[in-house]
C-alpha cells in the first residue's frame, strides 16, 4: 500500500470545484476595487502605472527582492530588480509635478510565504502632496468600511480574531503600547538624537522574563517584542493604528516636530494583521542617502548581500514636495472582509510557486 504524502498538492486554483469556492471572494475583491477607485476618483486623485522593473527593488534591510538579467542589443549585461514596493516610481512622479496619485501594483518579495504572505501580492499605494499624514489614516478608515461593504459583513475576521470596521480605529504610539503590553519603557533606549541604546533594551526585555541573543541589536530586539508580544493586542474589537515609531525604525519618514526620536510613521492593524504602512516622507536627499546606507550596512551583516541605491530616486528626491504616503496590502485587505484563510484564495491567479 502507498505512503500518503506528508504534503500532498493542493488542489490548482483552476479545479472547477475550487474555483465555484473561491469565485465569491473574488467578485468582492473587484467591488472593493472599484469602490476605492471611486474614492480617489471623487477626491481628485489621479491613477497611475509604475513599471515593475527597476534599478534598485528598494533599501529595507529586512526586504528581500527578485533580481533578474537585462541583456542589451549590443549583448552587454545588466542586473535589475523586480520592485517590492512602487514608492521609488510614485515620488519621481511627484517630483516631476503630480500631487495626489494612486496605484494598484504588483509587488513582489522574496522570502516570504505564508497565510499572510505570498512572494507576489497586490499593493495599493497612495501619495498626498501637502497633507498631514493623519489623511492617511482616515483614508484607511473608510477603506475598511468599503471592503466590508463590498463583501456584505460588518466585520473583520482572520482565524479567531475579528475587528469592526466601522468603528473609529483607536490611536497608540509604539512606546505606549510596549508599556501597555509588554511594561518596558522603550522611551528610555532612545537617545536624544535618535540613536538607540540596545544595552539598556536588553536589561528592561530580561527583566520581564524575554529572551535577547548576546549579538541581538536594538533593532532585532524591538522586532521580536512587536511581533511576538504586541501585534496579537492590535486591531481586536476596533482597528488599531500604531503610531510614532522610534526613528531608527522609519528610514523613509520624516522626524515627529519636536522630537528627533520618534518619526511621522504609522502602521494600521484590524485582526491581528498588519494592514498599511505609512507615512509623512522624508524629502532631505542627503538624510535619505544615510539612511539608506544604513540599512544595506545591516542588510550585509545579516545576510550577506546588499541592493544599490536609485541614484535617479535620491535626485529627484530634492524636487518632491512634501508629502504624506502609504502602503497597503490589498489581498490582505480582501481577506480580512471575506474570511478567508490564506491569502492565496483571494488572487485571482496566485504565483505560479504554489497555488
Amino acid at each position: 500500500m502507498a505512503e500518503t504524502p506528508a504534503n500532498p498538492p493542493m488542489t490548482p486554483f483552476w479545479d472547477k470545484d475550487r474555483h465555484a469556492d473561491r469565485r465569491p471572494l473574488l467578485l468582492a475583491r473587484n467591488r472593493t476595487q472599484a469602490a476605492i477607485r471611486a474614492y480617489f476618483v471623487e477626491d481628485g486623485f489621479v491613477e497611475v502605472d509604475p513599471a515593475g522593473l527597476q534599478a534598485s527593488p528598494g533599501n529595507e534591510a529586512h526586504l528581500h527582492a527578485f533580481s533578474t538579467e537585462a541583456i542589451g542589443t549590443d549583448g552587454s549585461h545588466r542586473t535589475l530588480f523586480l520592485h517590492t514596493s512602487p514608492e521609488f516610481a510614485m515620488k519621481k512622479l511627484l517630483a516631476a509635478g503630480e500631487t495626489n496619485i494612486f496605484a494598484f501594483c504588483h509587488v513582489w518579495r522574496n522570502r516570504e510565504r505564508g497565510a499572510l504572505h505570498a512572494p507576489e501580492f497586490t499593493m495599493l499605494e497612495w501619495y498626498r502632496a501637502g497633507a498631514g499624514y493623519e489623511a492617511l489614516m482616515q483614508d484607511c478608515a473608510v477603506f475598511m468600511r468599503l471592503a466590508a461593504e463590498a463583501a456584505g459583513t460588518r466585520t473583520l475576521r482572520f482565524r479567531n480574531r475579528t475587528c469592526d470596521p466601522f468603528a473609529e480605529p483607536e490611536r497608540l504610539t509604539v512606546c505606549d503600547a510596549f508599556a501597555r503590553f509588554v511594561g518596558i519603557d522603550l522611551y528610555a533606549t532612545l537617545l536624544a538624537d535618535g540613536k538607540t541604546d540596545a544595552d539598556a533594551l536588553r536589561t528592561q526585555i530580561a527583566s520581564r522574563g524575554l529572551h535577547a541573543a548576546p549579538d541581538d541589536t536594538w533593532s532585532d530586539m524591538v522586532s521580536r517584542v512587536l511581533v511576538e508580544r504586541i501585534e496579537p493586542n492590535l486591531g481586536n474589537a476596533r482597528p488599531t493604528i500604531l503610531d510614532r515609531y522610534p526613528a531608527a525604525e522609519a528610514a523613509l519618514a520624516r522626524p515627529t516636530p519636536g522630537d528627533p526620536r520618534l518619526a511621522e510613521r504609522f502602521e494600521l492593524y484590524a485582526a491581528g494583521v498588519e494592514l498599511a504602512n505609512g507615512f509623512g516622507e522624508l524629502t532631505d536627499p542627503d538624510e535619505q542617502r544615510r539612511r539608506f546606507i544604513a540599512e544595506m550596512d545591516e542588510k550585509s551583516r545579516v545576510y550577506g548581500e546588499r541592493y544599490p541605491l536609485d541614484e535617479d530616486f535620491l535626485a529627484a528626491l530634492a524636487h518632491m514636495p512634501p508629502a504624506s504616503g502609504i502602503a497597503l496590502g490589498f489581498d490582505r485587505l480582501i481577506l480580512l472582509a471575506t474570511g478567508a484563510p490564506r491569502i492565496e484564495d483571494v488572487m485571482w491567479v496566485p504565483s505560479a510557486e504554489r497555488n
